[in-house]
């Protein structure tokens, strides 16, 4: 399970342009969190991950703070998450997570994505059946002992892997903070590699020859579309 998350997320960072478009989707997310939680990172568990992933991904301090600024004057948009699924070439599944501020314009740039690549979009529910919507967390660490301190913590954990000194804990997304708070709590300051809630695909769709081409074609122009934040698949080319 833990090999099959990395390619559960497509990563924008690849050109300039896909840089700035990862600054934007960071700038937005951390308002969103810091308004809905608080602006103070030690008193907003998931706003301080939010940032330190940020800054892994190597996000401007300019546009972190802006963004806390923003949410801290209390003015700005309000945006509301809407989540798009359907099939992809070769029968990919697909989950697209948006931040939005005008549903129907998100809606109808995505849906234009789907059509012009010939894929098909579905109603809430049409993929992410086939999907677990995991917390996942990676770090230095010993696999028995962190087990021992999320049973401990009354924490399910779903799936744990180790690879030399990496760990990977898979739970429910309803026990990640729960997770996070008791591995830090036992431990201390944690640097996880990856501290994120993700859909996971239970399985894999092989594709090959055109079908990868086109699925490419596919994901580049969600990516651009602003409101995207997250693609996520179960492609396997």
């Amino acid at each position: 399970m833990g090999r099959a998350f990395q390619n559960r997320k497509e990563s924008m960072a690849k050109t300039s342009d896909a840089k700035a478009k990862v600054y934007s989707k960071y700038g937005r997310e951390i308002y969103v969190c810091a308004k809905a939680g608080g602006v103070e990172p030690d008193g907003n568990l998931a706003l301080r991950g939010l940032i330190d992933r940020a800054k892994k991904d190597q996000v401007p301090g300019h546009v972190i703070d802006k963004a806390l600024d923003k949410a801290k004057g209390g003015a700005g948009e309000d945006f509301s998450p809407a989540r798009y699924e359907g099939f992809g070439p070769g029968g990919v599944m697909v989950i697209i997570d948006c931040l939005t501020d005008n549903p129907n314009r998100t809606y109808g740039d995505v849906r234009q994505c789907f059509t012009k690549c010939k894929c098909k979009i579905g109603t809430q529910g049409t993929v992410s059946h086939s999907f677990d919507h995991s917390g996942i967390l990676v770090f230095n660490g010993d696999e028995d002992g962190a087990l021992e301190i999320l049973m401990e913590a009354d924490v399910e954990v779903s799936d744990i892997e180790s690879e030399g000194d990496k760990i990977t804990v898979f739970v429910p997304h309803t026990e990640h903070y729960k997770a996070k708070t008791a591995l830090i709590d036992a431990l201390g300051d944690i640097d996880f590699d990856v501290d994120e809630i993700q859909f996971v695909p239970r399985d894999t769709a092989p594709i090959s020859g055109d079908d990868v081409e086109v699925f490419q074609k596919f994901i580049d122009m969600l990516n651009f579309v602003d409101d995207v934040q997250n693609v996520y698949h179960n492609a396997e080319y």
